[in-house]
């Protein structure tokens, strides 16, 4: 059966700012440490609370993806995360994103009322392809060298960004010819999974050339260590750096940018969009 929730705003969205997805972990070894592992109503006040400081979408997780993390059983994550997707679907039917790599929790999540299905391991799974497309929902699709356990082993390219395109292309066109609606697919690609310092910073600078594939862009780079290559903060003193990357990705192209601080990447979209407009002579005010 179908989702019948709306296309999300993001993939068709008037001109303003990016919209804000936050990341809302019902994990026990999330990197940034803000898991809630099991605690469903402090997830659900949690989701409740970003939604209410200007999210567009949450974005729920029941496994690290971080560097070397190990996987979970799909009875585990379904367990951690069917029931804060159900409640929050309820409250704010169309807005709420199952972030998964597998496709049992995937389909029960949608059941559930997900109406987006955002895989780090871009669609690799024809399971997950046709899971999605069954149900009419919307996907990102990301870029991954490897898996969490060994992306970060010495990851390497001739170019990132056009491997990073390259890829990304062959995945959305999989995803298209085997059902997927093309205005529910958005690209993402993938700060930190399996990219070094000078990798992500590329990605930062080149986003436009990703934006040639013609889908929304997701950037997620919120509390990365990247930033600590930069600044040297610990994973609980990057919410400046996190911002920072925010609004560049921002107004390097990204429609959407996915973030553990709402109301503060909220505020400073806002202010960095009406300062970079053009202004408008018929008014004047302060």
């Amino acid at each position: 059966m179908k989702n019948q929730t709306t296309v999300p705003k993001i993939v068709s969205r008037k001109p303003g700012p990016a919209a804000v997805m936050g990341i809302i972990n019902v994990t026990p070894d999330s990197f940034s440490g803000d898991g809630l592992h099991l605690d469903e109503d402090a997830a659900v006040d949690r989701g409740i609370g970003m939604f209410e400081a200007g999210a567009e979408f949450v974005d729920i997780g029941g496994e690290s993806t971080r560097p070397f993390a190990d996987p979970v059983s799909e009875r585990e994550e379904m367990l951690r995360v069917i029931g804060v997707v159900s409640r929050l679907a309820e409250l704010y039917p169309g807005r709420v994103s199952i972030d998964t790599m597998k496709p049992v929790v995937a389909a029960a999540a949608l059941e559930a009322g997900a109406a987006i299905v955002n895989d780090v391991s871009g669609l690799r799974d024809a399971d997950m392809r046709s899971i999605v497309a069954e149900h009419g929902a919307s996907v990102i699709i990301m870029h991954m060298l490897g898996e969490p356990r060994t992306m970060q082993n010495s990851p390497s390219y001739k170019d990132v960004v056009v491997e990073i395109v390259d890829y990304l292309k062959d995945r959305v066109t999989v995803a298209e010819k085997e059902g997927i609606d093309p205005t529910r697919i958005m690209v993402d690609p993938g700060i930190g999974f399996g990219k070094t310092l000078e990798h992500n910073l590329e990605i930062f600078r080149r986003l436009g050339e990703i934006g040639a594939l013609g889908k929304p862009i997701v950037v997620g780079a919120s509390r990365k260590s990247f930033i600590s290559g930069i600044s040297g903060e610990r994973g609980d003193d990057r919410l400046g750096g996190s911002i920072a990357a925010a609004i560049v990705a921002a107004a390097n192209g990204a429609s959407v940018v996915r973030v553990h601080d709402v109301p503060e990447t909220v505020q400073a979209l806002n202010i960095a969009w009406r300062i970079s407009r053009k202004p408008n002579r018929a008014r004047s005010g302060t």
